[in-house]
Parts: C-alpha cells; sequence; structure tokens
C-alpha cells in the first residue's frame, strides 16, 4: 500500500530525511520509531502531500505522491502530534466540520458522523466543547475526524503520547479493528510496548532509516546477541543499588533497569553465582535470576550506539 524508495528532504543545508526506502503491506500496522528530531513526522509529511520531497519517489495505493496528490487526499487520514482541531467547537461541531471538508453532507454526513462517535464511543462528550476533553478523549475525537472520509491509509503521529495508560490500550484496540478491517497503519510512537504489538516496524536515526523489519526478526540480529554473549534477568530488591553493583563486575557489558529487575548482556563465562555474590557484598541476599531474549529496546539502543559510533569515526576522519 505504500512504497519509498530513496526519500529525501533537504531544509537548506541541513538533511531532514536521507535517502529512506521501504514498504508498508495493505492492512497491516506499521511501527515508524526514532528520537526525536531523526525524521519521523517530516517522513509523513512528505507522504501526506504537506511537504515536497528533495530527491526519491513515494507511492500511496499505486499513487505517486507528487504527481497524483488528488486521489492520495481521498485515500488517507492523518492524526497529528499536535491536537490540531478546533477547540472552541464540541465534539459534534469538529465531527462535522471534519467531514464537510471532504465534501459530506445531508444524510450521509450525518450518518458517517454517528458511526465515528458510536466507533470511538464519544456518546457522552458529543456536546463537550474540545477544550473541556481529558487528553484521551481528544486523540479519540481526532481519530474519528481524521476517518470522516472513511480512508484507505491512516497516519498517526504519536497518537498516545501524554495520555494515560487506559486510554493508550484503547486507542490500540481501535486500531487493531481498523486493521483488521482491512486499513493500513502508519503509526510512530516513542513506547516499545506499542512497537512490538506491529506487523513490522522501522527505525530511523539521525536522518537514516537503520534497520526494518517484523519485530521477532529484529531480535535475532547478530548485532543484538553479540557471539559469545548472553542476556539476563535479575530481580532483586534495591534495584539501583544493585545496577551500580553489577556495572563493575567483568563481563558484564551493560545493564539497564526494568522496574524491579535489570536486564544484562553479559560473557557467556559470567556465572549466575558471580552476580549474586556481588549482590550480598552490597546488602542484597535475595534474587532471581534468568536467561532472557533480547527486547525491542535492547534492538535500537544497541543500533543506536553502533551507528554513533560509526558518525563519530567518519567525523574524526
Amino acid at each position: 500500500m505504500i512504497e519509498i524508495e530513496g526519500l529525501t528532504k533537504r531544509f537548506g543545508t541541513f538533511t531532514a530525511v536521507d535517502h529512506v526506502s521501504f514498504s508498508v503491506g495493505k492492512g497491516s500496522i506499521f511501527g515508524f520509531l526514532g528520537p526525536n528530531g531523526s525524521g519521523k513526522t517530516t517522513v509523513i509529511r512528505m507522504l501526506c502531500g504537506i511537504l515536497e520531497p528533495s530527491d526519491g519517489t513515494a507511492r500511496i495505493g499505486g499513487h505517486d505522491i507528487v504527481r497524483d496528490l488528488e486521489p492520495i487526499k481521498e485515500m488517507i487520514g492523518y492524526m497529528s502530534q499536535q491536537f490540531s482541531l478546533y477547540d472552541e467547537l464540541t465534539v459534534n461541531e469538529n465531527l462535522i466540520f471534519a467531514g464537510k471538508l471532504y465534501g459530506l453532507n445531508g444524510r450521509e454526513l450525518n450518518q458517517r458522523r454517528d458511526e465515528m462517535i458510536a466507533t470511538t464511543h464519544l456518546e457522552p462528550y458529543i456536546g463537550r466543547r474540545a477544550s473541556h476533553l481529558s487528553g484521551g478523549i481528544r486523540q479519540r475525537l481526532a481519530m474519528a475526524c481524521s476517518l470522516m472520509h472513511k480512508p484507505t491509509v491512516l497516519f498517526l503521529d504519536e497518537p498516545t503520547a501524554g495520555i494515560d495508560p487506559v486510554a493508550r490500550r484503547e486507542l490500540w484496540d481501535l486500531l487493531f479493528e481498523f486493521a483488521a478491517g482491512g486499513m493500513t497503519l502508519f503509526v510512530t510512537t516513542h513506547y516499545m510496548d506499542e512497537a512490538e504489538r506491529c506487523d513490522h516496524v522501522g527505525y530511523i536515526y539521525m536522518s537514516k532509516l537503520i534497520v526494518c523489519g517484523e519485530p521477532d526478526e529484529l531480535k535475532k540480529m547478530p548485532e543484538v546477541n553479540p557471539s559469545g554473549t548472553r542476556r539476563l534477568d535479575v530481580t532483586c530488591d534495591h534495584v539501583t543499588t544493585a545496577l551500580q553493583a553489577v556495572h563493575q563486575m567483568r563481563g558484564v557489558r551493560s545493564a539497564t533497569v526494568f522496574g524491579q529487575s535489570m536486564h544484562l548482556l553479559v560473557d557467556e563465562n559470567v556465572r549466575r553465582s558471580q552476580i549474586e555474590e556481588k549482590l550480598r557484598g552490597v546488602g542484597i541476599s535475595q534474587s532471581e535470576i534468568h536467561e532472557i531474549g533480547p527486547s525491542l529496546e535492547d534492538v535500537f539502543v544497541t543500533l543506536s550506539a553502533k551507528h554513533a559510533r560509526g558518525a563519530a569515526e567518519k567525523e574524526a576522519a
């Protein structure tokens, strides 16, 4: 449904997106991840026709994003990073306005509004101004407005940023429903648990796409699983104290806190008894240690560090 080849955007001498290529299948959920300023939103804005590419090509549903923009506008919905609707209008008025922008009117407009209110569970808020809605309900309204014209491709730029966990889960439940109905979803996010829910994920870093594939495939990459190492989950009390202790151990390549646990990347010759002994030395007598596989966060942290080192070495040379 989405095909991108060498897509590039320059602002003067600054390259915001540098020859990005990937494709997104129909009815799939594609997660687009990367640090702030890496180029995620710029890619979406080019695909939606808001920005013109400096180089490269992209097609949505077979239509070129530069030459065939009009049919693309009818195919896509865009839920921007910032709440972009009208605070002084009610939920009902925002939906009516969004529908009229796409040429809906009369019975068709009212029917589509009612469908979106039911789909996004906005019934209790129909007469409430957008400025008086909670973050989660505002996001539901923004999604409903972006769907008024029945798009086949929906772009969502960090749709769950700043909303509570319950609202976040409810929003994702809706996304799964849309994908099951054949809609293609392109989602940017900073949340690793959301990335795990996507069919495919792409990771952009410093304007370049450095990896793209299914989450399970990315976790098997050699860079993420260095030869002669294994990953351990260590659950214990006083995890921050434990983190400082294991950082001092020979053979521990990395250590990160995950709630009440630590995730360690260690050399194969590091024994559990050595870790337990080290923890007892700082007053932690009880711990549970078991082997785990890498997470998507491990994937992206590892690849980011690798590319940062490569960029630093190139600059130094």
